[in-house]
């Protein structure tokens, strides 16, 4: 009973706030952005590649953006989703380097080794250089490629930075969170160093530029030096509105009527992040590139609901495979789309974006076997079905197991408490454990009465280990119906069965105390010469494939950097 009263007083709360009564273009979600003469101009015909601005932004959470009823002003998003083509079935990864990566290659983690968490600064780990990156297929398109903003793929040796992986230009860090002004990030007390490069240098003259105003001025200046008339693809990945909470006190003082102070300080970060897009999308049109140009907006992961983000109506939030975790905000816009100002309700996975911007390129997709993604162009642009119907959100073996799953659990098909999520059609199944399970209301709303939204973490202490969903009917996670569809349970665990067998081994090796920035001139930065990074390409290999006589060779090294790593740590020099 107390499940059907949360319910429906969660319907009753949602039609209150608006979210199944959106009125997608009232003036106050298409707000002002500066107009231009050239928005009149007709769309030429799609006779040539057209340009790609992919913008991801970090952490922003699925409310947080004024289309879905969020208090935070984006009208330029809201402008531009609206003219184009909204994604409301869009998926992205949880956290960071996953999303990244499956951009990047257009594979699932399971084909790349990176399913486990995230690449730590310390690790000798990166995006596998065996994989033909996107840009690299862009650029065998004949385009300028260019990357400005947050990597988060790996540097530990020169062959894995982003120069190295397809883009002509870089500007921006290396690691996953780094200071907004002074570009400083710690890995841990006493782990300290610089992070903001340009291509393979350290940008140390850049320190205290706010990074959203730098990355947008870099943009621009891009644009600026480069022909219209030669195609060009700039991805612009956004430290906002990822932690440190930072912004410039102009778009604070916006908010000073939100007692949260990090909602407060969260909404000002998005809103500068949005006039920042809207700067771009300006650059754009001055300098011709805007009438042959694809603007595809996507976020990383669901937004951390402790430092101001906010994810509801969706259960969960960032790090966790409920649809708050999962679920992203995503549109394209374009003058090329021939049906425009809708809503796409087509399924929709990051990895699409490798052969759907490939082929919008005019790219070979044929040496590139085993994608898994998708060209979901013609269901974007045309309204057609798309040709996914199935996403593998993850299979973690490294994360811990769950305490109740079991073999038995999964038919004697599968171990339900290794962490895994896959949706087929309407129905997706989790096991193991999914991670932080509440239906978190947006921090400014405290006067709920009592503590509804926690009836979640009270009833869920059942010995649980695996969940269903019909996420068409369902798509807030209210209704668990794996006891009452076994059935489906057992189709959904077969395909993880049949995913699984596909799996690489994980890449997650041990952090070196050789990353320190201390070597490397109090900078993040390569730091394997090429006799390590030999060692280290057999990383997630069994050991026995490894060459012994030349890991003896290195045991008196690590031993010494081992030592010396404890020294650091205590403080004694």
């Amino acid at each position: 009973m107390a499940v059907y009263a949360l319910t429906g007083f969660s319907l009753v709360s949602l039609l209150s706030f608006g979210y199944l009564s959106w009125d997608w273009m009232k003036p106050s979600l298409v707000a002002d952005v500066a107009t231009d003469p050239m928005e009149k101009s007709l769309p030429p015909a799609f006779s040539r590649p057209p340009h790609i601005i992919f913008i991801l932004t970090d952490d922003q959470g699925y409310h947080d953006v004024g289309y879905h009823g969020s208090d935070i002003q984006t009208p330029t998003l809201d402008r531009l989703a609206a003219e184009g083509v909204k994604l409301e079935n869009y998926y992205i990864q949880p956290i960071c380097t996953p999303s990244r990566s499956q951009l990047i290659t257009g594979r699932y983690q399971i084909h790349t080794g990176l399913q486990h968490s995230i690449i730590r600064p310390r690790q000798p780990n990166c995006l596998p250089l065996d994989q033909v990156t996107l840009p690299q297929k862009l650029q065998e398109a004949g385009y300028s490629t260019h990357m400005v903003g947050k990597w988060h793929l790996g540097f530990y040796k020169k062959e894995c930075l982003p120069t190295r992986r397809g883009f002509d230009t870089f500007l921006g860090s290396l690691t996953g969170n780094v200071d907004y002004y002074t570009y400083d990030n710690c890995d841990g007390p006493g782990v300290c160093g610089y992070d903001l490069h340009e291509g393979e240098d350290v940008a140390w003259d850049q320190s205290g530029k706010y990074s959203t105003f730098l990355y947008t001025q870099r943009v621009s200046k891009i644009l600026a030096s480069h022909s219209p008339k030669e195609p060009i693809f700039i991805y612009v990945a956004f430290q906002a509105v990822h932690t440190p909470l930072q912004s410039p006190k102009e778009y604070i003082y916006r908010y000073r009527s939100m007692g949260n102070v990090a909602r407060r300080k969260y909404a000002a970060m998005v809103t500068c992040m949005d006039e920042a897009v809207k700067n771009i999308t300006w650059a754009l049109k001055k300098y011709g590139y805007y009438d042959n140009s694809v603007i595809v907006f996507s976020t990383d992961n669901g937004g951390q609901t402790f430092s101001g983000g906010s994810n509801w109506p969706l259960r969960g939030r960032k790090g966790t495979y409920w649809e708050g975790g999962v679920r992203g905000i995503g549109f394209v816009h374009s003058p090329l789309i021939k049906r425009k100002r809708r809503t796409s309700w087509a399924l929709v996975h990051i990895t699409d974006w490798y052969p759907t911007l490939v082929s919008l390129a005019r790219g070979n997709l044929s040496n590139v076997p085993g994608l898994d993604g998708y060209n979901v162009w013609p269901a974007i642009s045309e309204g057609k079905e798309s040709p996914r119907t199935e996403i593998l959100h993850n299979i973690d073996p490294l994360y811990n197991h769950a305490k109740y799953g079991s073999l038995e659990d999964g038919f004697g098909i599968w171990n339900t408490a290794v962490q895994a999520s896959i949706r087929v059609r309407e129905w997706k199944l989790l096991t193991g454990d999914p991670g932080y399970s509440d239906w978190i209301p947006p921090q400014t709303l405290t006067n709920f009465p009592g503590s509804w939204w926690n009836l979640e973490r009270l009833t869920d202490g059942l010995r649980k280990s695996v969940w269903l969903f019909n996420i068409t009917a369902d798509p807030y996670e209210r209704y668990d119906l794996s006891d009452q569809r076994p059935d489906v349970v057992r189709t959904l665990l077969m395909r993880l069965v049949h995913y699984n067998r596909t799996a690489i081994p994980v890449r997650y090796p041990a952090e070196n105390p050789r990353a320190h920035p201390d070597f490397n001139g109090g900078a993040w930065g390569p730091w394997a010469s090429e006799d390590d990074a030999e060692e280290w390409e057999g990383i997630g290999e069994p050991l026995k494939s490894r060459n012994k006589k030349k890991k003896c060779k290195i045991c008196k090294l690590r031993s010494f950097f081992r030592k010396l790593n404890t020294r650091l740590m205590s403080n004694r020099i």
